[in-house]
């Protein structure tokens, strides 16, 4: 009997990676193409694949990034905004 739970796929594909995201398949494709996001293309018809591990760093460079803008006072003006 094999206990262990199904194992995530080390590689996603870009439908994956919206539903991980929650964003359009356009943003995904964006971050793809501009280096942002982490990825290759495989097969004639060049489909990408990211790493489940590079979407984790995207994430976290993200997150890093809004840390460092709020430390830094640059949403003051969203914030007022939205009010």
């Amino acid at each position: 009997m094999n206990d262990k739970l199904p194992k995530s796929p080390r590689y996603l594909t870009v439908e994956q990676a919206v539903q991980e995201l929650n964003v359009s398949e356009a943003a995904i494709r964006s971050l793809l193409r501009n280096g942002e996001l982490r990825g290759f293309q495989v097969g004639s018809r060049g489909q990408w694949r990211t790493g489940i591990d590079d979407l984790q760093t995207y994430i976290d460079e993200a997150y890093r990034k809004v840390e460092y803008k709020i430390a830094g006072g640059h949403f003051a003006e969203v914030e007022a905004e939205d009010s």
